[in-house]
């Protein structure tokens, strides 16, 4: 099993390598095709620290059979924050593409001038990374993470809701809801929620305890309906007010292709997972607790592509892949390091 590990981490190294080649030549040759699908990809890969840290720290709280059976995979997933480092550094050379608020001529025209300006946007930049690496170091730690869980959570609540409104919302700076960063912490947590469900069902053994099962299962219906009505509650809102300018965030993301992107969504982000995971025979399922948890990881991925890459020109579906892949890759050997860990410590 060990054998097999290595295997597979060396494998993912290789990929993430070579995604990262084809990442690095699209940034020398064509460098505006890489930001936007590169942020997607970023904004993805975030929820799956920061969600898995606020699931140990809510266990922390509450106790529970289900964080016993998940703590190795959301510990494994909080070792995956060291990636954030690769991924700010690409960013931060974008910036100036991805956002038009660093625009002299378009931030003189905004009325939230005051928090979309760039000194205050590093500032920001430098408090979350330095929350958050604490966050994740005591995590790992795991003593005394009772004490610290309700300071933790509302500090992982109020980063991670303005790091989305920063990353994605301020992507077009005259777009505003109240309910963005909610949808995004959501989407996190029924990200690492699924991730971890993965991970544990996979690595464990084929006849998953039934109980255990049907646990796992109602967790993730819970945060699955609990993402779909904030997000439901966002879009009625904006469509009831049919403000131009909220309007309009909607308008490239519901039409054409990306329209249809939008009813996968719909479909396989909410209704057939809910479908999977409401029914009590299939709770108790391992084919059908699997294909909820991955099809809420694929479609989770997916809806933080729908958010960036809409009105863009063009976009390189290569350097698409190439992002996510070394996401993905990079982040799976994170994980198979950190869960080899934990089992030679165990």
């Amino acid at each position: 099993m060990i054998r097999t590990r290595l295997r597979i981490e060396g494998a993912a190294w290789a990929i993430a390598a070579l995604a990262g080649v084809a990442v690095l030549a699209g940034l020398v040759w064509m460098p505006h095709a890489v930001y936007r699908p590169w942020l997607g990809a970023c904004a993805g890969w975030l929820g799956w620290p920061l969600g898995s840290m606020a699931l140990i720290l809510t266990h922390a709280l509450t106790g529970g059979r289900w964080g016993e059976i998940l703590l190795p995979a959301l510990r494994a997933g909080v070792a995956t924050l060291p990636l954030g480092v690769p991924a700010l550094a690409v960013l931060l050379a974008g910036a100036g593409d991805l956002y038009p608020w660093l625009n002299e001529g378009v931030a003189a025209h905004l009325a939230n001038r005051f928090y979309l300006n760039p000194p205050f946007a590093l500032l920001r930049i430098a408090l979350y990374a330095a929350i958050w690496g604490v966050l994740g170091v005591l995590c790992l730690r795991g003593q005394g993470l009772a004490r610290i869980a309700p300071a933790g959570l509302i500090l992982l609540a109020l980063t991670f809701s303005f790091a989305s409104i920063d990353l994605t919302e301020s992507l077009d700076p005259g777009f505003s809801s109240s309910a963005y960063g909610l949808i995004a912490a959501a989407g996190a947590g029924l990200l690492a929620l699924a991730l971890a469900t993965l991970l544990v069902l996979l690595a464990g053994p084929p006849r998953t305890e039934r109980r255990a099962l049907r646990v796992l299962a109602r967790l993730l219906l819970g945060l699955t309906v609990l993402w779909a009505y904030l997000d439901f509650m966002q879009f009625l809102i904006i469509w009831q007010s049919d403000l131009p300018v909220e309007a309009a965030w909607y308008g490239p993301r519901l039409h054409g292709r990306w329209g249809a992107v939008a009813v996968g969504i719909v479909l396989l982000h909410f209704l057939l997972p809910f479908a999977l995971l409401m029914l009590a025979p299939l709770q108790v399922r391992r084919p059908a607790v699997l294909g909820a948890a991955g099809l809420l990881v694929v479609m989770e991925v997916t809806r933080n592509l729908w958010l960036v890459l809409p009105g863009t020109a063009s976009v390189s579906i290569l350097l698409t892949l190439a992002s996510l892949s070394v996401f993905a890759a990079a982040g799976a050997a994170l994980c198979i390091r950190a869960m080899r860990r934990e089992v030679s410590h165990g």
